[in-house]
């Protein structure tokens, strides 16, 4: 009867209710046996179904079910196949319980690999599954060498298995996590497998397409635009599947365009992102119109049409938090913040910020759990393996009980509760070993992580910024002195450089740590930035500090925004001011201190105060120090910052 209702509800030709019903009339017969290995096999069974009726609950209810009976009776197949379920149900609404669930599932395969009686095959295709799901989601916290790593060991279960049919899906995000680590011919040797292992299949067709159009999206990262847009036109080449469709066709469609916005060939470029905002809006695609008005706002902005661009990024700013896309949310805030009037911008541009540094901690959070699970779920390996001899004990108890009767019996329980003492003992011991090396080898690996990061970001910031604004500066000169007819080319690549000043400059600020260094006075480290950015300019520059600052007892994050608001000021001067000295001084009065930045360079209209994103980032920075900050500008009069923080 079990069976014959399972079947049933695999019966397409009935409606999807009829086909719950046979499920549950199956579920509800299965509870009426007794516990054991076969009840927990047919629950697993009925879970896979109601799963994919999409009927999530049941799928979860019945799955928490089989892993109690499970650990009851000792079965570790169905322990490993509950934790996987339970890992998928999680996936897509809480990563750390999903993360949670595939771990323990990983830990009951891995252990099985150890047990040469265990024919590996049986459960390699399970145990592939598993590390996929866990491959994902490392790399959606950016954990990219462990996602990287996991993916690897899920192909070489499938192959084990035999069955290839998620080969194409872990090729396909070796490719993403490549792209991310910017080794981009890896990821496109791994996007060219996807399709590759893909022939031949049921779902080839998908593979080429979703294959060509990633192939395509790392040629736009690297701003190789052609063959980014000879791919996604591949990718769109299979219309007869994108026809039955229309929410892939119009992602890929939504990709040409943006792409030939990118590459400066406007022809045609507008109608193909309205023909593509239509179709997704009549499917209802918030993911898609998301998208698409982050696109049509950058459009509208490179033409100067700030009032269509801001138009458009407010309705990614709506949608975006809906469908949980805190990525194109903060491209709103940074666009938004460019296209409005000062008070607005500045508002957009704390947003931004806020939201930034939200997004960063909560990464950070999940990179944390995820460690502290691996910890945890490590003595879960030492639990199953003392299952595994607690059984073969039982067995050899019991035939000791048919020979010795009453005396054997009492004889065992004694040393079985001596051997379980003593086991307890030892597992204890051996547990506060492992936390105390766990603990010791987490602390190296955050102290030599924040080494290589702050290194990092000295190498971008004072080697190849250096280097690019000399090559900058050194066209410029060219541009001066010569008159052959290549000074607008020249112009390009000199802005093209700025451009790439920036990118570095930020990635290197990013990278930078959030605290001061204790060792080493502020004021040192202040005057050691002016004096190095002044020599690099050949600016003349004074610097003076009231003696009456304490700066040890000063907040650590006043220090580093006072420190950030130098820096930014610094570089507007260089890039802005055409001046030829700066004078840079703090004074302490009335428990205030007060920061005063001037130049004599030929300062700015007030206008410009209203736009630059620079100044709108130095008066965030005040704000969150409940600071007040002022920006004296006449043309041709110099240019003076008096920024005054409370203590």
């Amino acid at each position: 009867m079990i069976e014959s209702n399972i079947e049933d509800s695999n019966d397409k030709s009935k409606t999807i209710a009829e086909r719950k019903e046979k499920l549950n009339i199956a579920y509800g017969v299965t509870t009426t046996l007794k516990d054991d290995n076969d009840k927990t096999s047919k629950l697993l069974n009925i879970a896979a179904k109601y799963y994919g009726l999409k009927d999530y609950e049941n799928f979860k209810k019945i799955n928490e079910r089989s892993l109690l009976m499970s650990k009851k009776l000792l079965d570790s197949i169905s322990m490993a196949k509950s934790y996987n379920y339970l890992g998928m149900y999680y996936r897509d609404i809480k990563i750390d319980s999903a993360f949670n669930f595939f771990y323990e599932a990983n830990k009951i395969y891995s252990a099985f690999d150890k047990n040469t009686k265990k024919d590996i095959s049986n459960y390699a295709f399970d145990h592939g599954s598993v590390l996929i799901d866990l491959a994902k989601l490392s790399r959606k916290v950016k954990d990219y060498s462990q996602s990287e790593d996991l993916t690897i060991r899920a192909i070489e279960k499938f192959e084990l298995s035999g069955d290839l049919k998620y080969v194409p899906l872990s090729y396909n995000n070796l490719g993403i996590v490549a792209k991310h680590m910017e080794r981009y011919d890896d990821a496109v040797d791994y996007y060219s497998r996807v399709i590759e292992y893909a022939k031949n299949t049921e779902k080839e067709t998908l593979y080429a397409s979703l294959g060509n159009n990633n192939i395509g999206a790392v040629y736009k990262t690297k701003k190789e635009y052609d063959k980014a847009e000879e791919y996604y036109k591949k990718a769109l080449s299979y219309k007869s599947f994108l026809s039955k469709s229309p929410k892939r066709y119009a992602r890929l469609l939504d990709n040409l365009a943006y792409v030939q916005f990118l590459s400066g060939n406007d022809d045609g470029v507008l109608e193909l992102f309205y023909k593509t905002l239509k179709i997704r809006d009549s499917l209802n695609d918030l993911v898609g119109l998301s998208t698409n008005n982050l696109h049509l706002a950058e459009y509208y902005q490179s033409k100067g049409n700030d009032s269509l661009a801001k138009e458009y990024a407010l309705k990614v700013e709506e949608v975006a938090p809906i469908v949980n896309n805190n990525v194109e949310l903060l491209q709103s805030y940074q666009l938004l913040s460019e296209v409005s009037d000062s008070e607005t911008g500045l508002a957009y541009a704390q947003k931004h910020i806020k939201l930034n540094d939200s997004l960063i901690k909560e990464e950070r959070s999940y990179v944390n759990k995820f460690a502290r699970i691996q910890f945890e779920t490590e003595e879960k390996v030492q639990e199953i393996a003392a299952i595994s001899r607690e059984n073969q004990l039982l067995i050899f108890a019991i035939l000791g009980l048919s020979v010795l009767f009453l005396l054997g019996y009492v004889i065992f329980r004694q040393q079985q509760s001596n051997k379980e003492l003593l086991f307890e003992q030892k597992q204890q011991q051996s547990n506060q070993e492992i936390y105390r090396l766990l603990l010791s080898q987490q602390l190296k690996l955050e102290e030599g992580r924040k080494m290589e990061q702050h290194r990092m970001s000295e190498e971008l910031h004072d080697g190849v910024l250096g280097r690019l604004f000399g090559v900058r500066l050194s066209l410029d000169g060219i541009n001066q002195r010569a008159n052959d007819g290549f000074t607008e080319s020249r112009n390009v690549f000199i802005d093209e450089l700025k451009s790439i000043e920036k990118e570095i400059r930020l990635i290197s600020h990013d990278l930078g740590t959030d605290t001061l260094k204790p060792d080493v006075a502020y004021v040192d480290v202040v005057e050691s930035l002016v004096s190095d950015l002044c020599t690099v300019h050949k600016m003349d520059f004074e610097f003076a500090n009231d003696e009456n600052i304490d700066w040890e007892t000063i907040d650590d994050q006043k220090k580093v925004n006072l420190f950030r608001i130098i820096q930014e000021s610094l570089q507007n001067i260089f890039k802005h001011a055409k001046a030829e000295s700066v004078k840079i001084s703090f004074d302490y009065v009335d428990d205030k201190i007060n920061l005063t930045i001037l130049d004599d360079g030929i300062g700015f209209k007030s206008s410009k105060v209203k736009r630059g994103i620079g100044l709108k980032n130095i008066t965030s920075r005040v704000t969150q120090m409940n600071g007040v900050v002022d920006f004296i500008s006449n043309q041709d009069s110099g240019t003076k910052v008096s920024v005054g923080i409370p203590i």
